[in-house]
């Protein structure tokens, strides 16, 4: 009998707001998958770990998932991944795949669910606490009431037209283009605050525009809010 692929969100980076369900299926793994050339260096490996500390104990698959645009080199990594997870089904074994926040949401896990999907494997997602979620309780405020609508924009692409949009703006990854992005959000004159690495021990907090670096890790995340009339 094959066994059965999890793509389990491990939340924003604090363990404490890892679910219940995340951490039961993690101890009862046979295999953890996780995003990265090498397992114990990964962001969701320490994000567990904090709350798992025997995590390093169980066989840990490496899934390599580079930083890049290049559709072809992006595409043999999903396919390799999605291999090396298949080999494990076959065995019958448990496979759980660590990912940031939600995998539903711009999830490297996606890519592999995918493909173990169209091959015929039973697969769950798990839902895991969004950043956006975690970084507006962070600051202690709320996204959106009443009938305010919710935009999350990837910021790493075209932002112009998104930014106009109603109601709270969530940027995303915006990575190197950050500089171009603040700048946009000054010229429009819109107020925004952001988080780099939200829960983790070297999280950072900025309450304006203003105030956001040029050169911010690749986990930050804006919100902009519409102006209270």
């Amino acid at each position: 009998m094959s066994g059965k692929l999890y793509g389990v969100g491990v939340g924003p980076g604090d363990p404490e707001l890892l679910t219940l369900k995340a951490l039961r299926l993690v101890k009862e793994a046979d295999v953890i998958a996780l995003p990265g050339e090498e397992p114990k260096e990964t962001v969701a490996f320490k994000i567990v770990e904090g709350a798992y500390p025997r995590l390093g104990e169980k066989p840990l698959l490496a899934v390599p998932m580079p930083m890049t645009k290049d559709k072809e080199l992006l595409e043999k990594y999903h396919r390799e991944g999605a291999e090396a997870i298949k080999a494990e089904l076959d065995k019958g074994h448990t496979v759980v795949f660590l990912t940031l926040g939600d995998p539903t949401v711009y999830s490297t896990y996606l890519y592999v669910h995918k493909r173990i999907c169209q091959m015929g494997y039973e697969t769950e997602i798990v839902s895991g606490i969004t950043s956006f979620c975690a970084v507006a309780a962070r600051m202690n405020m709320g996204l959106v009431e009443k009938a305010e609508p919710l935009h999350v924009i990837p910021a790493s692409y075209q932002i112009d037209e998104a930014m106009k949009l109603p109601g709270t703006k969530v940027l995303m990854k915006a990575g190197k283009k950050m500089k171009s992005v603040k700048e946009q959000i000054l010229a429009m004159g819109e107020e925004g605050i952001m988080i780099e690495n939200c829960g983790m021990p070297d999280e950072k907090i900025y309450r304006s525009v203003e105030e956001i670096p040029e050169t911010a890790g690749y986990y930050s995340l804006i919100i902009v809010k519409d102006k209270e009339q």
